[in-house]
C-alpha cells in the first residue's frame, strides 16, 4: 500500500476544514486525525505546539489568503472595480453561504480570548479597506465607516444563517443587498 506524503500546506488546509465544522473546543486530536487522514506524528510535525500552534498557523494561512485577495485589492486598486471583485471573491470562498469563515466561528467560540489580536485584526483590517475603498469611490466617510461595519458584519451573520437554516442562498440574497445598498451610496461612475 502506498504511503501518502503530505505538505504542511495541505494539513493546514485539512486541520482548518475539521476546524470549521467542530470548532476548536470540538476538534479532538482523534477527530482531527480520523477526518484529515493525517497522522498523530504528521499532526505534530508540521505542529509541534499542538492544537493550539494548529490554529494559529491556520487563522494566520486564512488571514494571509484574505489580505492577498480581498483587503490589498481593495486598499491599492480602483475601489470600484476591487469592491466588485469582493463581492465575487467573497461568494466563492465562503462557497455560497456553505462554508463558515473560521475567523468568525472563533471569534464567538470560547477560543476567542486565546485568538483574540488576530480575530480582531482580520476584522479590523476588512472594516478599514473596505471603508477605504468607498471613500476613494466617492462614498460620504461617515456613511462609507458605517456601511463597511454593516457589510463585514451582515456577510458574518448571513453566514451563520445560512448555516442554521440549511439554506445557502440566504448568504447569495444578503450579497446581492448588500451590493446594492453599496451602490446607492457611491455617486454615478463616471466613465473617463
Amino acid at each position: 500500500m502506498a504511503r501518502t506524503v503530505f505538505e504542511k500546506s495541505d494539513a493546514i488546509t485539512r486541520v482548518a476544514e475539521v476546524f470549521r465544522e467542530l470548532g476548536f473546543e470540538g476538534a479532538s486530536l482523534f477527530e482531527i486525525t480520523e477526518r484529515t487522514g493525517l497522522s498523530k506524528g504528521s499532526l505534530y510535525h508540521f505542529f509541534p505546539e499542538g492544537k493550539e500552534g494548529m490554529a494559529a498557523e491556520i487563522l494566520a494561512d486564512v488571514d494571509g489568503w484574505f489580505v492577498r485577495e480581498v483587503f490589498e485589492p481593495l486598499e491599492r486598486d480602483e475601489p470600484r472595480a476591487a469592491i466588485a471583485q469582493m463581492w465575487r471573491t467573497v461568494d466563492s470562498y465562503f462557497r455560497s453561504g456553505r462554508r463558515v469563515c473560521l475567523l468568525g466561528a472563533f471569534a464567538l467560540d470560547e477560543t476567542r480570548d486565546r485568538f483574540a489580536k488576530p480575530i480582531r485584526l482580520y476584522f479590523k483590517r476588512w472594516i478599514e479597506a473596505l471603508d477605504g475603498a468607498l471613500v476613494r469611490a466617492g462614498a460620504d466617510a461617515v456613511i462609507a465607516k458605517s456601511l463597511a461595519e454593516d457589510i463585514v458584519g451582515s456577510i458574518q451573520g448571513a453566514l451563520t444563517l445560512a448555516r442554521a437554516l440549511k439554506e445557502d442562498a440566504v448568504f447569495g440574497r444578503t450579497l446581492a443587498r448588500l451590493q446594492q445598498r453599496t451602490d446607492a451610496v457611491l455617486p454615478p461612475h463616471r466613465k473617463s
